[in-house]
């Protein structure tokens, strides 16, 4: 039995002639992301419910859908089957269909597996007694929400925040997985989720999230327009190094304002970065949602813009495509919100570091789920 759709949000049928840039989109762009879902999808049980908002249905739901895809081999046929399969939905938050789309990316830093003066910063393993609560399995009410803590005494209680860390809550634990040589950069890898470590005999050592304390995200730059250090038409993740770099007196006093701490695993080589849906991201084409609102695995048209990565003066460079929602993030919250994962590189990161455009996205479903979620209405 479908759940009730998300609160807040309406949906109403669309045609693909509708979705901007239809026509225009390299669609085969797309299709790792759509075959590292389905490859997902055909392994779990029939009759469990998708990850993220229950409008996802089940496993099964998608299985004729995922054969589907299995067999495309050009651009027609993968336009083919996503006519043939799935509905799109126009989404909006009420009458809005509108919501901010930001940006990240897979952090460069430079590290090693011992300690030195230079290589001082530990990146931190999960540590065993951290207890991560998915609320949604003890109230469906609570679908979406979760915490994490240690259990004393009996009961589950907060967790250390980034200041009790920083300071040295997990000291002699040895928990350590490597050493990087920037705070700021180990900061960055936190809010970003994984990254590749450049090791002093120059091979790249790949990190992915594992956990986090389960502190509310309070990222930086909101602390820094608050103090009037930066001005918010011009927040942006350039921004907020260049001001860390040019306060290094005050630097560790504002990365202590933000209580999440994000706790991270050693990635094979070539393997990862990881989203929250358990497969690889896809640049470009793997998007992180809210997922109290949309359901994990599900294709996406966005359209929205990006700033240009070789002109910081251009700000709103078209952006009509397909995605795949495959993660999710702690700032990540809202009806109409989306964080699109650029990648690797010098461009992923100037782009995701200036990213907050505004935008709108469609939802496809199988055929049978949307008409149920339109029947709601």
């Amino acid at each position: 039995m479908l759940e009730r759709k998300p609160e807040g949000l309406n949906f109403s049928r669309a045609a693909f002639a509708d979705l901007p840039g239809w026509q225009n989109d390299a669609l085969m762009e797309a299709l790792p992301a759509l075959l590292k879902s389905c490859e997902k999808i055909k392994i779990i049980p029939v009759g469990r419910r998708m990850p993220g908002a229950s409008i996802g249905g089940t496993y099964g739901d998608w299985r004729e859908a995922c054969n589907a895809v299995e067999t495309v081999t050009d651009r027609a046929s993968l336009e083919q089957v996503l006519t043939t399969h799935f509905t799109p939905l126009s989404v909006s938050a009420g009458s809005n269909p509108d919501g901010v789309f930001t940006g990240y990316y897979e952090a460069l830093l430079k590290g090693s597996l011992q300690e030195t003066e230079r290589f001082n910063v530990p990146l931190y393993s999960r540590p065993p007694e951290l207890v991560m609560v998915d609320l949604g399995k003890f109230r469906p009410s609570l679908k979406g929400q979760r915490i994490a803590g240690s259990v004393k005494n009996g009961r589950l209680e907060p967790y250390s925040s980034r200041k009790n860390i920083e300071e040295g809550a997990l000291g002699d634990r040895g928990l350590e997985i490597l050493w990087v040589d920037s705070a700021v950069d180990a900061y960055f890898l936190h809010v970003q989720g994984s990254g590749r470590v450049l090791m002093p005999d120059g091979s790249f050592y790949g990190i992915g999230y594992a956990a986090q304390n389960g502190h509310a995200n309070r990222l930086i730059g909101r602390r820094l327009i608050e103090m009037g250090a930066i001005a918010r038409k011009d927040m942006s993740g350039q921004a907020i190094r260049q001001w860390l770099a040019d306060n290094s007196d005050q630097m560790m006093d504002v990365l202590k304002t933000d209580p999440s701490f994000v706790f991270f695993r050693p990635l094979k080589n070539g393997d990862g970065p990881y989203g929250s849906a358990n497969v690889v991201l896809t640049p470009g084409r793997s998007l992180a949602v809210d997922r109290k609102h949309l359901p994990l695995h599900a294709p996406v048209w966005l359209s929205a813009s990006h700033p240009d990565p070789t002109d910081p003066t251009v700000a709103e460079v078209p952006l009509n495509r397909l995605m795949v929602a495959q993660d999710t993030g702690g700032a990540i919250s809202g009806e109409i919100r989306g964080d699109v994962f650029w990648g690797f590189g010098d461009d992923a990161e100037e782009i995701a570091g200036r990213m907050a455009n505004r935008g709108r996205y469609w939802l496809l479903l199988p055929n049978k789920l949307a008409d149920k979620l339109l029947e709601q209405d």
